[in-house]
Order: structure tokens, then sequence, then C-alpha cells
């Protein structure tokens, strides 16, 4: 009897106590979730409002005030010690260099925008696709339902990059609304438009030209230039540590977008500016100007066609940048295309960037 006594209300006891246990650490759970939840939110919310406040930095000013210092004549007894204190910081290699003697640059801006000489960056001529420039491969792949990414992780929009399709007509030279067109477009039927050629793909490669690179890029392969798209836009960073930060970062900046043909199909080819990038030069469009004064309406851009199309052949000089920016590349290729180059590579112009296998 007393051990049918004792130990009847046992096994209830132990089971509510269970119970008790597993409840605690549910609620537990539960708040340290919500906790995780409003963290997340604060720390998204924070991101915003640094982008903000970042965006709204007169950077424009900024760099065109940074471009001019550039262009200021120095004395000759202070080039050496000035722009050799660049060469110093910037880890810029004199020896390629057509020119050597810094005492002949007679400011910052003809030492950035320098030659070099002929036999340093031999183009290769055994891959159909070569670099454009010195600087490091932030990404490359295919474009995928329209999206690209501008490092792992961190997209921006195929359509809001090149903007609308209609390069292929003779629209003369305007300031037109990009969003107009593109507001029912999806990204991954704005990529379908493209039309690429059966059995093709469409990929993409970025480079970022550091402040101690060679400033000049060229021709990654024999096309033609039927068409440019200047996007005003800002000068946000492009340097790594940004492009990881803002999403849709190369969306934002000002550039020029030229697109044409190769012998795979479309190809385009994209200056991208950046903070303290005085200005970006093409020498087949001298009517390019960027960086220019007075704030342009959001989404707007500048066309112009050529009527009679440019043609570019590999290694040939196209632009260059007054200090570091991007040069993004967009092109159609067989699915065979391969990549010769991994992120975060450090690439020199006329090296190989890819071909088919």
């Amino acid at each position: 009897m007393a051990l049918t006594t004792t130990s009847g209300p046992v096994i209830p006891f132990r089971l509510a106590n269970r119970k008790r246990k597993s409840d605690h650490r549910k609620s537990k759970l539960r708040r340290n979730r919500r906790r995780a939840l409003t963290w997340l939110r604060q720390m998204a919310l924070r991101s915003v409002l640094k982008i903000s406040l970042y965006r709204r930095m007169p950077l424009k000013s900024i760099s065109r005030l940074w471009g001019r210092f550039n262009q200021v004549d120095l004395p000759v007894f202070l080039r050496r010690p000035l722009i050799g204190l660049y060469v110093w910081l910037f880890g810029c290699d004199l020896q390629e260099a057509l020119v050597q003697d810094l005492r002949s640059y007679r400011n910052l801006g003809e030492f950035f925008r320098r030659q070099l000489r002929e036999d340093v960056r031999p183009v290769d001529a055994t891959h159909m696709l070569t670099s454009p420039s010195d600087g490091k491969v932030l990404y490359y792949g295919k474009v995928q339902n329209g999206i690209l990414e501008q490092v792992k992780g961190v997209t921006y929009s195929l359509r809001g990059f090149l903007g609308p399709q209609t390069w292929d007509t003779s629209v003369p030279l305007a300031l037109t609304s990009a969003g107009h067109d593109l507001m029912h477009q999806s990204d991954d039927s704005y990529q379908s438009s493209l039309h690429l050629r059966p059995g093709n793909e469409l990929y993409h490669c970025i480079i970022y030209l550091a402040p101690g690179d060679y400033h000049r890029f060229h021709s990654p392969t024999t096309w033609t230039v039927h068409h440019r798209r200047h996007f005003p836009g800002e000068l946000l960073s492009v340097n790594p540590g940004v492009a990881r930060w803002i999403q849709g970062l190369f969306n934002f900046n000002e550039r020029a977008v030229y697109t044409g043909q190769w012998e795979h199909g479309f190809f385009s080819m994209t200056a991208v500016g950046a903070t303290n990038v005085g200005s970006i030069k093409i020498y087949c469009d001298q009517e390019l100007q960027t960086n220019i004064h007075g704030k342009q309406p959001q989404n707007t851009f500048f066309d112009k066609p050529f009527p009679q199309p440019v043609t570019l052949h590999k290694g040939d000089m196209f632009g260059e940048f007054n200090l570091g920016s991007t040069i993004v590349l967009i092109f159609e290729a067989p699915q065979g295309f391969r990549f010769k180059v991994k992120e975060g590579d450090k690439i020199k112009f006329g090296r190989p960037l890819g071909c088919t296998a």
C-alpha cells in the first residue's frame, strides 16, 4: 500500500517538471529570436542611414576640385618629391613608364595618365578576350536572370546599368528618361530581349583600377562601337570595400556605356566614374564630358549613336581615367567560354581574360 501510494504521484510530477523546463527553454528561445531580429533590423536601419548620408556628401564637387588640383602645374623643383611621394604611397612601377623622369610631368594629372613602354604590355594573341586595363578582378561570370554581381553576394541590375535597349536606333543626341521604358520590364525579360544568338550566353567582368595602377584602358578584343550612353550619376567610391557595402553601386555612379558587336554578337564596355575621378576621356568620342556642373534628374542619360561605327582592334587605346576607377565588360559568347582569371586576381592590360573551350 505504501509503495503504491508513494509511487502514484511521482510520474505526473516528473512529467510536469519536464514540461515546465521545456516551456522555459522554448520561451527563452523565442526571446532570443526576437532580440536577434530586433538587432538585425537596427543594424539594417543604421546601414541604410549611413548609405543615405554618404550619398548626400558633395562627392562630385570634391572630385571636380581634386581634378583641378591635379592639373595645377608644379614647379620643377617640387615635381620629383611630390610625385615621388605618390609613387611611394601607391606602389607605382616607374620602370614601366615611357617617361621615367618625374620632372617631365608638369602635374599629378599627367603622371596619372602616363603612357607605358611598348614592350612591357604585350597583347596576348591566342585568347579572344584580353584585359582592357591594369587592375583587380572584382567579379566575373555569367549574367543570370538579368542580375550581375559587383562582388560576391552583392548585386546590381542589368537593365538599370545599360538602360533601355534603344542603341540600335538612330536617335539624336538627347537627354532621355531611363525609367520610362523599364518600369514594366523585369530583369529576366530585359536580358531575354537582348536576343542572344542560339547557343550563346551573356557574361560579365569587372576590373577595378586602384590609384597606383596604369590609368589608360584599351580595347579587350576586336569589335565595332555603335552607340554611347552617358549616365551623369553619382561619384561614389568603387573600391572593393564600398562595393561590398552598397547594393547596386554601379547603377548609381556616373558611367559611359559603349555598346556594339564583336564576332560572337553583343558587346559592351563601360567606364565607371568614382570619387576623385576628375574625368573620363574616350579617344574616339571627343564630345563626352563627365563630372559636369549641375545635378541631373535621377535615371537620366545622354545618348549618342555612331552613324559610322568605330572599329577597335584588340589592344587599341580606348580611353583614360583621371585617377582610378572601374571597367565593366558585358558581352555574349558561346556556352563554352571560360575566364582565365579568378576573383581578386591582379591583372595587367593585354593579359588573357577568357576564351572558348
